[in-house]
């Protein structure tokens, strides 16, 4: 068991991942704004986004400093984030990094306690921003640590209560060692990233094999029913006229707030209107299906919400926010149309 041999459980992982662990880009560096803007977009999206898309490279030399972020407009940073979604995230960091600069003279903190109170800053963050960047000796759970202590422990509680958490940090505060956290904490993640796989584990390879006390690795971890997926139709219209197209910008109360997107109306509104696209899209547990429609040829049909629709030139498009389904339909649509 590892508690019994916590040595050897960390050095372990420590020469697996020397030998075996990913040269990202957000290793390469040891700044802790850059950490953290990379904590930030990997815990909603895959790391095979963040990195093939070069998301990461492009936000940090947009935004090299907190300062940088901290006096950008909205709308300039869910432009530098369109692609991400779920773009709470990016607004946190941007209330994160006002916060460095009012209470820091711009400088990230050092200290974890200081890390942690940062607006959006939760437990495992402050704790892995504070081990890679500080290589200081702080525990971190994610859904990959999660998975792999689940497993080496053989844990058969629910790890998604207080209790399951509960559980999981304790060990993980038990076995980070005093020393080489960076490396540590990395592994870790690593390894259930790669071999402690959620639907495939590739048990007689792990490195932790050794260590690993369940018989049944795909059963773990336990966790509650997921949610019911919901379908959700979505009825936009397309209107272009004298070279503007008309946008809806979403409300600051809305999920996609400061985002625009191709305006809705209700479907009875549209039978009238020649049906130019339908594709679908996830987001959480409800599955878009998204319709658009011509109205270039018709009068527009009234909208509920006016006062969010807004004319803009067509070559404004590349630098409006606007979410990815919207983006990727509307780039398809207009270039088949001029």
């Amino acid at each position: 068991m590892p508690l019994q041999q916590p040595a050897s459980f960390q050095k372990s992982l420590i020469q697996w991942f020397s030998k075996e662990g990913e040269d990202y880009p957000w290793r390469q560096t040891t700044d802790p704004w850059h950490i953290l803007i990379s904590e930030v977009m990997l815990q909603q999206t895959q790391v095979a986004t963040v990195l093939n898309k070069g998301f990461f490279v492009h936000f940090i030399s947009q935004f090299p400093t907190p300062a940088d972020l901290a006096r950008a407009d909205e709308q300039t940073i869910l432009s530098a984030w369109e692609g991400l979604g779920y773009y709470r995230r990016v607004r946190n960091l941007q209330k994160a990094a006002k916060a460095i600069c009012d209470y820091h003279e711009g400088i990230f903190p050092k200290q974890y306690e200081q890390i942690r109170a940062l607006p959006g800053i939760g437990r495992y963050t402050a704790g892995a921003v504070a081990s890679f960047a500080y290589n200081q000796s702080q525990p971190i759970v994610d859904a990959n640590v999660a998975r792999v202590f689940s497993r080496v422990f053989d844990y058969q509680e629910r790890v998604d209560t207080t209790a399951g958490q509960k559980q999981l940090w304790s060990w993980a505060e038990q076995l980070v060692p005093a020393k080489n956290a960076r490396a540590y904490n990395s592994a870790l993640m690593e390894l259930g990233q790669q071999v402690c796989t959620n639907k495939a584990p590739k048990c007689e390879t792990c490195i932790l094999n050794k260590f690993c006390s369940t018989k049944d690795p795909t059963s773990l971890p336990k966790k509650g029913s997921a949610k019911k997926t919901v379908l959700v139709d979505e009825h936009c219209i397309l209107a272009i006229q004298d070279g503007k197209i008309l946008l809806h910008q979403e409300k600051a109360s809305a999920r996609r707030s400061g985002m625009w997107k191709l305006p809705e109306r209700a479907h009875h509104q549209l039978e009238a209107c020649p049906l130019l696209s339908k594709s679908t899209y996830g987001i959480t547990h409800h599955r878009v299906t998204l319709r658009i429609y011509d109205t270039r040829n018709i009068s527009i049909p009234n909208s509920e919400n006016p006062e969010q629709e807004k004319w803009h030139q067509l070559e404004e498009l590349p630098n409006l926010p606007m979410p990815s389904p919207f983006r990727k339909v509307l780039d398809t649509l207009l270039a088949d149309l001029f």
